[in-house]
């Protein structure tokens, strides 16, 4: 891979301007000279968090997701509010989504979801010793939560189901990680 190998910004204009997200779309200088267009997303950072209870069920939220229509299972997630740090926005959207509080939580990694056009970056987080603690829900989301026990995740990661790519990198995570097949801590 080369590092040298990069795109020089030359323009940028701002099209939308929104809570979440904004849409930029800037002209850029190729490597080669050339130039070229880039749309991007310029998205909110978030966490995601891979709850883990006692027995090693995990438990996932099924909500349906407007943009592509479809009910989705997936890990809790959700945006940072302000300058709030990852690790308390995990334990607020634990508290907010499935009702726990976790009493340890370690991070995962920080992946970009869709690199290509979007910089929305996510903490992920792996939740555990959970304790009930509910806050209050958004009005907006109707979340319904999944309780998964360990040996349906196979299952889960290779029938299709699970079409969310933070789900699918934080359970493929425990699998070969978090679930002593190799040393984490």
């Amino acid at each position: 891979m080369s590092e040298g190998v990069r795109e020089k910004p030359l323009a940028s204009r701002t099209l939308y301007t929104g809570r979440i997200l904004n849409l930029r779309v800037d002209e850029v200088e190729l490597p080669s000279g050339r130039s070229a267009i880039r749309e991007v997303v310029e998205h909110a950072p978030a966490v995601g968090i891979l709850p883990v209870l006692e027995d090693g069920s995990i438990l996932l939220v099924r909500q349906f997701r407007y943009a592509v229509g479809e009910m989705m299972l997936e890990i809790p997630a959700g945006l940072l509010e302000g300058d709030e740090p990852p690790e308390d926005a995990a334990r607020r959207e634990l508290q907010e989504e499935i009702g726990y509080y976790p009493g340890r939580l370690r991070k995962i990694s920080a992946i970009y979801n869709s690199p290509g056009f979007c910089t929305e970056l996510m903490h992920l987080y792996l939740a555990t010793e959970l304790r009930p603690s509910k806050l209050q829900e958004d009005e907006d989301e109707f979340i319904s939560v999944v309780r998964v026990k360990p040996e349906e995740i196979p299952l889960l990661l290779t029938s299709g189901e699970l079409r969310d790519a933070k789900t699918l990198a934080a359970l493929s995570w425990w699998r070969a990680i978090g679930t002593g097949q190799a040393t984490w801590d």
